[in-house]
């Protein structure tokens, strides 16, 4: 009986690793949204990195957090970083990777606390219009086994997505009111 009993409570407490091994490690999200401005000035707000602190809701988590910038913002190699006490912002920084003149720009996120993580984001542009552009906001993340268990458990896409849909939409309303 004694030995049934062991059975079952090391079964229990293997379990959620055991269930870690199926569940995938890497995420992506991609949002969308339509802005009623032409491409080319859509696309020139957005180069520089230090605009995002107008309509990212991350940027806006803790308006005390210290910023600190290296490099020429709009141009590859530009480095934006931050630090914060607040541990849903934390530390870390963004760098411009390439840039792709009124199409696309590539950025790599270097999360430092409350994790260590280092994961590709970009931003697209497509005039759909003379006075219409379609902007693509995405990122990729990866969650190492066991840690991956919490994907599902948190929705962590789902989270990363509703605050990308977010800041699309603040550009959208900021944008469209210049």
């Amino acid at each position: 009986m004694l030995k049934k009993l062991l059975i079952l409570v090391l079964l229990l407490l293997s379990s959620p690793f055991i269930a870690a091994l199926f569940i995938e490690e890497d995420y992506r999200v991609d949002t969308q949204i339509v802005i009623d401005r032409p491409a080319d000035q859509v696309f020139d707000f957005l180069r520089k990195l230090k605009n995002q602190d107008e309509f990212s809701v991350w940027a806006k988590m803790d308006t005390a957090m210290e910023k600190s910038y290296r490099g020429e913002d709009g141009a590859v190699g530009f480095v934006s970083s931050w630090r914060s006490d607040n541990p849903d912002v934390g530390a870390g920084e963004q760098e411009i990777m390439a840039i792709f003149p009124g199409k696309r720009i590539e950025y790599e996120l270097r999360f430092k606390t409350p994790f260590e993580a280092v994961s590709p984001a970009y931003i697209t542009t497509d005039a759909l219009g003379p006075n219409r552009t379609e902007v693509h906001w995405g990122f990729s993340g990866h969650m190492a086994y066991p840690m991956n268990i919490l994907l599902p458990l948190m929705q962590v896409d789902a989270m990363v997505e509703r605050d990308l849909s977010q800041g699309l939409s603040n550009l959208k309303t900021l944008l469209e009111s210049k």
